[in-house]
């Protein structure tokens, strides 16, 4: 036998020994699937049974899982090599319609994974009531399924379109106005203008940014519900952030890429009677297009020299300043942001948190 052939087979002897001594709890079955479960019927449970297959005594020092919906119950006490332990796992289905499968980690006392535990099911949904499925209570008897609506990016000559459900709960028809609280003059909003009793129905909410126009950066709306003349003070919400359109020919031409040396700005400890600080921001381009920066926005509470306009070179670095003036603002701390949306297509829209407490 040769040389070599001797250390494999010594190699693959050793790891079959810390195999063997890694798996000192073993559990069987480890898999564990609860069939087809109803919602209606609440938690279920089960016993998984491990043993002590290794030489030395072993103590289950946590079973770890992700999601809050499973629970195990399980003894600390240790378990000899020969004996047995047991690890009860509860799943609860409510809220979780649908297909699961949950994996739940067993860690010894030297906090190494020992064994993996999973449970597979699917739950039945129950029925819902009318007051869970629009949960918002928009005055005489007018009910919503939500009061926002967020439409992340909205680029340039493309219409995004979403809904907002309504019902009417009461026994008579309900007359429906929204009035617009907040305009970005992009917004289209499509009801009917009168509810019968029981009618379900959806309000469909609409950006259109003309090409010819462009407009860059947040969009927002707010629309005042208003049932039969009245408010009870529920705001329909809508945003998103405006960036350009998809270029034509972006898998041929070279694409800018911005990346920021600062993901957060911090002023520390500032007197809010001392002169006003400033922290650079620094933008590089390092794709193959040239950077345009689209919009800037900040919450008010600081400025910066980085404005709309603003072109990076492809290869090519930009610094701005963000100033801070102590004086203007609020004793404690201070938070506050930089948005930048550029002609970036991968990641058109970056936000820098600005940090500060200021002292007396």
């Amino acid at each position: 036998m040769t040389t070599r052939r001797h250390i494999l087979l010594i190699f693959f002897a050793l790891c079959a020994f810390a195999a063997t001594a890694h798996a000192q709890v073993v559990f069987t079955p480890d898999t564990w699937d609860f069939g087809t479960i109803r919602e209606t019927d609440g938690r279920v449970s089960h016993t998984f049974t491990g043993e002590n297959r290794g030489d030395k005594p072993v103590v289950i020092l946590d079973v770890v899982t992700t999601c809050g919906c499973t629970v195990p119950e399980f003894t600390k006490r240790p378990i000899r090599p020969g004996e047995k332990t047991s690890v009860k796992v509860t799943f609860d289905p409510t809220n979780r319609p649908g297909t699961f499968t949950k994996e739940l980690g067993v860690y010894s006392t030297e906090r190494r994974k020992i064994a993996t535990l999973t449970v597979r099911g699917s739950v039945t949904p129950r029925q819902k009531s009318i007051e869970e499925l629009y949960p918002v209570d928009a005055g005489n008897g007018l009910r919503l399924a939500s009061t926002l609506c967020a439409f992340s990016y909205v680029r340039q000559g493309q219409q995004v379109q979403s809904a907002i459900g309504f019902t009417n709960t009461s026994a008579r028809p309900v007359r429906l106005e929204l009035r617009p609280q907040a305009s970005s003059g992009l917004l289209t909003a499509d009801y009917p203008r009168e509810i019968a009793p029981g009618e379900q129905g959806e309000i469909n909410l609409a950006y259109l940014i003309p090409a010819n126009k462009p407009r860059y950066g947040t969009l927002r709306d707010a629309l005042e519900v208003r049932a039969d003349g009245r408010s009870n003070g529920t705001l329909i919400v809508v945003h998103g952030i405006s960036i350009d359109a998809p270029a034509a020919n972006s898998g041929s031409d070279p694409a800018p890429k911005v990346q920021t040396i600062e993901n957060i700005i911090k002023f520390g400890p500032v007197k809010h009677g001392g002169p006003e600080q400033r922290r650079p921001l620094t933008l590089t381009n390092t794709g193959g297009g040239e950077v345009i920066v689209r919009a800037v926005e900040t919450d008010g509470k600081i400025t910066t020299t980085l404005a709309p306009g603003q072109r990076i070179p492809a290869g090519s670095s930009f610094t701005a300043q963000v100033t801070l003036d102590p004086g203007k603002q609020d004793y404690g701390v201070l938070t506050d942001f930089v948005m930048i949306v550029t002609n970036d297509p991968a990641r058109p829209m970056r936000r820098i948190r600005i940090t500060a407490i200021i002292e007396d």
